[in-house]
């Protein structure tokens, strides 16, 4: 972590990650905590219950590792399809704080229910409709009772987490009818949301890390972060790849930025964060992944980073 990176910038300032228990959520928790925040991290994942995707991380793991971080890591307990848990969590951040100047939605819970190439006809119709729930009602949900709490104080940043920018997904498949679906709406999420906020003294953007070494994506090819590199004898263009804690560090850095409103209802990426701020990743580097997929990925050029990163 950079001497930047450790400042306080956020002392004071409360955060809800909604989808925090691992992956995208624990980094941006862990971030928003080492610069001073009070970040409530919710989720379905507990030590005393797993959810269905029956992963060992926990909600109450991430605050720690929040608390250990600088910040303050609150467990809340919520399945974000379930209006009332959505409303009482709130209503416990508005108890408790009285304010809220960050929400990042990052729910959700498809990967294990998308189909890789397969056809709206051909893809399983129930995992199909679930994705879209988990990935675009629990937005919508949690928007629908955060949002008058954030905007009570001028300044709040709404984070809208997807896959893809909206540049790049315009003119691509992506993976299937449901995932492509679901991403773009995110996206466009962030746009509209950009429209209702923006007047109103707040910020929302669409945010999209690069290839991430979640947790899941690690256990797939059987490396460990420590390890990753292992797997480029495999999988080439996993050289490119970034950790959750990059993309948390861009949502630290636009919710410490006094004039992030420049970039309200604009669709972000962490590499092209990363060169507005000046940010590393963990281990110094600063990955592109976007340019890099454009330029090198997709055209089936060698996979090397050079340049890139």
């Amino acid at each position: 972590m950079t001497d930047a990176q450790r400042e306080r910038t956020l002392e004071g300032k409360v955060a809800l990650v909604a989808g925090a228990t691992r992956g995208a959520g624990r980094g941006i928790a862990v971030e928003l905590g080492a610069r001073g925040a009070t970040v409530y991290v919710s989720g379905r994942s507990t030590r005393g219950r797993r959810s269905e995707y029956d992963r060992p991380e926990t909600i109450e793991e991430t605050a720690e590792l929040v608390t250990a971080a600088g910040g303050r890591g609150i467990p809340v307990v919520a399945d974000h399809l379930v209006p009332a848990q959505v409303e009482a969590l709130v209503g416990r951040i508005d108890a408790e704080q009285g304010r809220l100047d960050v929400l990042v939605n990052d729910i959700w819970g498809g990967e294990r229910l998308f189909e890789w190439e397969s056809t709206v006809w051909e893809h399983d119709l129930d995992n199909g409709l679930r994705l879209l729930r988990l990935a675009v009602e629990t937005h919508a949900v949690t928007s629908h009772y955060a949002l008058p709490l954030l905007l009570r104080e001028p300044g709040g940043l709404v984070v809208e987490m997807t896959d893809g920018t909206a540049e790049y997904n315009a003119s691509r498949y992506r993976v299937s009818f449901f995932y492509d679906l679901a991403k773009s709406a995110v996206l466009r999420m962030a746009f509209a949301l950009g429209h209702e906020v923006g007047p109103r003294g707040a910020t929302a953007v669409a945010l999209t890390p690069g290839w991430l070494r979640s947790e899941m994506m690690l256990d797939n090819f059987g490396v460990t972060e420590a390890t990753w590199r292992d797997a480029l004898e495999k999988v080439p263009h996993f050289g490119i790849s970034e950790t959750p804690f990059y993309v948390g560090r861009a949502v630290a850095a636009l919710a410490s930025d006094p004039q992030v409103s420049r970039w309200n209802g604009q669709s972000l990426s962490s590499g092209q964060l990363a060169r507005a701020y000046g940010f590393t990743d963990v281990d110094g580097s600063r990955p592109d992944a976007w340019r890099y997929m454009v330029e090198v990925q997709d055209p089936d050029r060698p996979a090397d980073t050079t340049g890139y990163r």
